[in-house]
């Protein structure tokens, strides 16, 4: 058995997660956190968060951030990628950075206008 608190929504439903009998969840108020519990344990994922570098603006740095969840094993490559990226102002939030990144569907868009 492993117990966590459901993230996805305010109401933080306390899970538990019967690893012995196929994952089973209990605890949660919506079918969001038995999808939450198993994903968790299974195959965690995260959205990576970051800064990357800006040539030509007034501003040296931009925030960027993945689109979706990538799998948690991934994230120090993906920040490993990101250290080496300059891009050239004027760019505008939403913009996408990197397609695909780490062949994982995920996209490195820009979080402010630039």
């Amino acid at each position: 058995m492993k117990e966590m608190i459901c993230i996805l929504c305010p109401v933080g439903c306390h899970l538990t997660i019967d690893i012995e009998n196929n994952y089973k969840v209990t605890g949660n108020s919506c079918p969001k956190g038995e999808v939450y519990g198993k994903e968790e344990l299974i195959a965690p994922k995260r959205v990576v968060t970051s800064i990357i570098r800006v040539e030509g603006g007034i501003h040296h740095m931009v925030p960027v951030k993945t689109d979706k969840p990538i799998p948690k094993e991934l994230i120090f490559d993906c920040m490993n990628l990101l250290k080496d990226i300059k891009i050239k102002s004027p760019r505008k939030v939403g913009d996408v950075i990197l397609e695909n990144i780490l062949g994982t569907d995920s996209n490195i868009v820009l979080t402010r206008d630039i």
